[in-house]
């Protein structure tokens, strides 16, 4: 067996395989649309070859100026049996020829919210899920898909807090400071590996190469003037994204959630749709999405390596 990238050669192995979705994320027109803007890219597509022949194949997603991918949109496979072992080789390579203080890849499965209860989504999940987990990625994260639409109707704009613009450096400060006790999982994995500066750095860095307006980023000040939160109205490749918001941890308790992201989803109100995560477990969150409007429509679930 060999395991290689992906060369022009292969690019009708590829389409073939990917009309095979399943769970995976990729589509056809997903796949043409992201390779032309970077995100998909042939050497950050793996197959497995046996005797000449495609046996599966590894699509993984990236940013367009990042120099490796981070987490996997999809894997197929071609030949006969149990696929979980060619899986499981083609992770671990990818894995293996990361450098050691890059930031651990994970892998992304966007799930209707009941999919528990459909077999022809529970089956491929756990084959690949079984897979990821042999490579090491055994933790798991499910992340609440919220959704806002203008027929929703926009939530009432806050009336005990001003909004700020501020350079760089304020929002580093603000990371750090929220993300002490943060019930987001990324967070806390981040902060195990590198510190909390370094987290709150890499993650302003990760903001400002999405293609959201930076300019409508805000810091949150109460009637006395004290610095309460920020938000950070955002975008990806799919449209408009509610991105980061998030109150320091002497004011939380108090609803200013609701007021932050009230803010936010005015400032992106032009928009069809805006689209939100958070963690199953971060129930603060959840409730102010439903009640600023914002409707949960799916799942992603995340399998990443553990933060030790």
């Amino acid at each position: 067996m060999t395991i290689r990238t992906t060369v022009e050669a292969d690019l009708d192995t590829i389409i073939a395989l990917i009309e095979q979705q399943s769970v995976n994320t990729v589509t056809l027109d997903r796949y043409r649309e992201y390779v032309a803007a970077g995100y998909y890219r042939h050497d950050w597509t793996w197959v497995l070859e046996e005797n000449g022949s495609i046996q599966a194949l590894a699509i993984w997603w990236g940013g367009p100026e990042e120099p490796l991918p981070f987490s996997i949109d999809g894997l197929y496979y071609a030949g006969d049996g149990d696929p979980v072992p060619a899986w499981t080789a083609l992770i671990k390579h990818v894995v293996a020829a990361r450098p050691a203080d890059a930031e651990p890849p994970e892998y992304h499965f966007f799930l209707d919210s009941d999919w528990e209860n459909d077999p022809e989504v529970v089956a491929p999940l756990d084959q690949r899920t079984r897979a990821a987990v042999a490579a090491g990625l055994t933790e798991v994260t499910d992340r609440l898909r919220y959704e806002w639409k203008p027929e929703y109707g926009l939530p009432k704009r806050s009336t005990r807090l001003r909004f700020e613009p501020a350079d760089d450096e304020a929002f580093v400060k603000m990371f750090m400071q929220v993300s002490q006790n943060s019930l987001d999982a990324a967070t806390a994995r981040e902060i195990a590996r590198i510190g909390v500066e370094a987290a709150a750095r890499e993650e302003l860095a990760m903001y400002k190469s999405m293609p959201g307006d930076r300019a409508l980023w805000r810091l949150a000040y109460d009637e006395a003037g004290e610095l309460v939160g920020f938000e950070m109205p955002s975008a990806n490749a799919g449209g408009p994204v509610v991105g980061y918001l998030g109150v320091v941890p002497e004011y939380r308790g108090k609803g200013l959630i609701d007021d932050l992201l009230a803010e936010l989803t005015h400032q992106l109100a032009d928009a069809k749709q805006i689209r939100a995560d958070t963690d199953f477990g971060n129930v603060p969150m959840a409730k102010s999405f439903e009640r600023q409007g914002y409707r949960k429509f799916a799942v992603r679930r995340v399998l990443s390596f553990p933060q030790s």
